[in-house]
């Protein structure tokens, strides 16, 4: 069996990398995936994000705001299995549980309470909730033992409120592994717990870097210092350096491993052998093959551009945390069992809400009651409705226009708002009929209602081809050039109505076409056109001094805005000289440096500093960041 723990910065994100939520869980070829900060809000989730075929997914997510934490962390596990139910697999749970208090839901509730009840008592209501309101845990029972994926809460130096929630969220849950361990169960704690135990877990550890509260307690919790789990990679791996999981995003210290191991998988509890209680005997000397770091998933790989060369504008696809895995040996098969209910396939934001039978017989009936308004509604109040029916509340006579037979029982119309009410074939206006009806509109004309066939061929009639994409569009060029027409038809009559006293008329022989009345070339009224009547000269060249003019106009509009442009163009370039000329060097390589805003809120906050732009590392590594710092001379304004 092997299990994978990723912090994966956001399970959308990396769903994109990877092109679908199945490829990203196939890339790690494991039987069970812890993934950490999802970033995903309960009403967030869909079938794309918590649906892969072969797998079976159990989700925590934040419950709070507090703070703009909505959607702030998350944790999922993932279980490959080939049947959800029926199954002896040991990756598929028996139970799942959302959290690590007890408080949240539960597929076993009877053992949950009593695990909870026995270890928790101490605690309040309140404090328990708190600790599992930001998704921060799930809780499966594979039999064998039971697997804890854990985002441990992160609290900066300072932050005595964070500091403080992080020291319950531990505490609790001590307790919580204590009451299993008591009652004899194996324990697996993977996830990304924001505690690097030991200096050789930190690049350029301090002298004081172990003396963390955290970093003590996690000490005390492995079996070298009398506690119960071991650290698996450490178990495995005890001279390694430089095995680090994390590192920072903002300053390029993937390129010279510049990092921290925050990503964990603990185990604690007896082996599966029954000889277990002989001396040697554990859960990672009887049943863990391997423990490794898969850095293959880092951000920034070999042969990468370096950030200060160009390479900070480039966008590096990935999580800034490398996935943790470890393989396991020797796990039999469980007792016959199916999916827990807390699973992602039952939830009803993935996979809608079952309906029945009523419901849908209702909603059908609503839709046809929505068609026969519409189809009510969509006669005007000037229409004028006749027939011979059984039953008219208003008599017609003298209609003689035919219309379009519908098959009916009475028609009611108001002086207002006609109604129209058919029964039988409403739907359809089939042509078969038991009274002929005619329908006028504004009694000038009748255009009969279409039938299912009418409407179905106007559809298809106006369905575009592939080849129409792709053609020139005549409307739009004569739309332009009618409109370049009437404008010069227009000014040439205001032209022609100065020049009648001046100049008198020339008459060609030749004959115009169509004439149109008015300055914005409408047509007559009437719609009909005109008798041919004779072209002036003198209009002719009115028209091309007219077009010669606004040609002349275009021609001095481009003219000042490629002007506005280049001058716009030539300021700016004036702009970033300036700029650059203001951005100190680092004295470690002479290379102009990046500009930085403090956003960590203080007296500083807002204030702009500059610092060596090259990607930060050791520094014995004369490659790496030299460490120059120098302040703004102005402090930015707030945006």
């Amino acid at each position: 069996m092997k299990i994978v723990t990723y912090n994966v910065n956001g399970l959308r994100q990396r769903v994109s990398q990877f092109g679908s939520l199945l490829k990203l869980l196939n890339s790690f070829d494991a039987d069970i995936i812890c993934i950490q900060e999802t970033k995903l809000r309960r009403q967030e989730l869909s079938a794309d994000l918590a649906i892969a075929d072969g797998y079976e997914s159990f989700f925590s997510c934040t419950r709070t705001s507090d703070k703009g934490r909505t959607g702030y962390s998350g944790v999922a596990t993932f279980c490959r299995v080939k049947s959800a139910f029926s199954s002896v697999e040991a990756a598929l749970p028996i139970a799942a549980e959302e959290g690590f208090t007890g408080l949240l839901g539960c597929s076993r509730k009877d053992e949950a309470a009593s695990a909870v009840a026995e270890g928790l008592v101490e605690f309040s209501r309140e404090e328990l909730l708190k600790v599992d309101s930001e998704g921060r845990c799930i809780i499966t029972d594979h039999g064998h033992f039971v697997l804890f994926n854990l985002y441990g809460p992160r609290a900066g130096d300072g932050d005595s409120e964070r500091i403080q929630f992080k020291l319950n969220f531990f505490k609790i849950l001590e307790k919580r592994w204590e009451s299993l361990l008591c009652r004899g169960r194996r324990i697996f704690v993977v996830g990304d717990l924001n505690i690097a135990p030991s200096a050789i877990d930190r690049c350029e550890a301090g002298p004081d870097f172990e003396k963390n509260e955290f970093r003590t307690w996690f000490r005390s919790m492995l079996v070298e210092s009398g506690g119960h789990f071991f650290d698996v990679f450490r178990a495995k791996n005890p001279n390694r350096r430089e095995a680090f999981t994390c590192w920072p995003s903002n300053t390029g210290a993937e390129q010279f491993n510049y990092g921290t191991r925050i990503d964990h998988i603990l185990c604690a509890g007896p082996c599966l052998h029954e000889e277990h209680d002989v001396e040697g005997h554990n859960l990672v000397t009887c049943h863990v093959k391997e423990c490794a770091i898969l850095t293959e998933y880092k951000r920034w790989k070999p042969g990468s551009a370096t950030r200060w060369k160009g390479g900070w504008n480039i966008k590096l696809e990935g999580s800034d945390h490398a996935p943790v895995y470890t393989c396991l040996r020797e796990i039999p098969d469980v007792s016959e069992h199916s999916t827990p209910s807390l699973a992602a396939r039952y939830l009803p934001m993935v996979h809608g809400l079952q309906q029945t039978l009523v419901s849908v017989l209702m909603r059908r009936q609503a839709t046809k009651q929505v068609k026969s308004d519409v189809v009510s509604s969509s006669f005007p109040d000037e229409c004028i409705i006749s027939g011979g029916c059984s039953h008219v509340k208003r008599s017609i006579a003298n209609c003689d226009v035919n219309g379009t037979d519908i098959s009916c029982r009475s028609l009611d119309q108001d002086s207002r708002n006609p109604i129209l009410k058919v029964v039988g074939h409403s739907e359809d206006f089939k042509e078969e009929a038991a009274c002929s009806t005619t329908i006028v509109f504004n009694e000038e004309y009748a255009r009969p209602l279409p039938n299912k066939r009418t409407r179905k061929r106007a559809r298809k009639s106006q369905q575009l081809s592939l080849r129409s994409f792709f053609q020139k569009s005549q409307n739009l060029d004569d739309g332009i050039e009618n409109s370049t027409n009437d404008i010069s038809t227009s000014q040439t009559g205001v032209l022609n109505s100065n020049n009648q006293s001046q100049e008198a008329p020339v008459m060609d022989h030749h004959r115009c076409g169509t004439m149109q009345n008015d300055t914005n070339g409408i047509s007559s009224s009437q719609g009909q056109e005109e008798p041919d009547r004779p072209c002036s000269p003198t209009q002719n060249n009115t028209n091309g001094n007219a077009s010669s003019q606004g040609q002349e106009e275009q021609d001095g509009s481009r003219y000042l805005e490629k002007q506005k442009k280049s001058d716009a163009l030539l300021e700016w370039q004036r702009i970033q000289q300036l700029m650059q000329n203001s951005i100190p060097l680092c004295k470690g390589h002479r290379e102009p440096c990046v500009s930085r805003v403090v956003k960590k809120p203080g007296p500083n906050f807002g204030h702009r500093f500059y610092v060596c732009a090259r990607a930060e590392g050791p520094s014995s590594n004369p490659e790496a960041n030299c460490g120059y710092f120098r302040w703004a001379s102005t402090k930015s304004r707030p945006k």
